[in-house]
């Protein structure tokens, strides 16, 4: 199985270098947000079909909140969301296209044997 994590800022359009396991491999979860400075991300998963960096076919994604204070090392991970109306709310605009620019453009033959309804989560409404 393919795989790939691309980690937002909640409101930028552009994903930090750093994955969702990276950011969060050594930090604690937090017990409450009492004196944290939490900073807002989305964190984006998408499957596919194939080995490495050569996904045949997107066939899932799956998108979460976070938060993360960055100078305490704690945060919270909220579950993941699989659902097309919890995708479609969670994500900007602007995420929507990055992602869809970034799939069609990295992989082209992996988007075109992506079904409709996985390539309609990228729609702009």
């Amino acid at each position: 199985m393919w795989k790939r994590n691309f980690m937002f800022r909640a409101a930028d359009a552009t994903p930090l270098n750093e994955s969702e396991n990276e950011l969060f491999h050594d930090t604690d979860p937090a017990m409450d947000s009492a004196g944290l400075h939490l900073e807002k991300f989305l964190s984006v998963w998408i499957q596919g079909d194939g080995e490495d960096e050569q996904p045949v076919a997107f066939t899932n994604i799956y998108v979460r909140t976070a938060t993360l204070d960055f100078q305490k090392r704690v945060g919270f991970l909220q579950p993941l969301q699989g659902r097309t109306h919890q995708i479609k709310q969670l994500l900007t605009p602007a995420q929507k296209t990055y992602l869809r620019t970034w799939l069609s453009s990295a992989a082209p033959r992996a988007w075109e044997a992506a079904d409709e309804h996985f390539k309609m989560l990228f729609d702009l409404e």
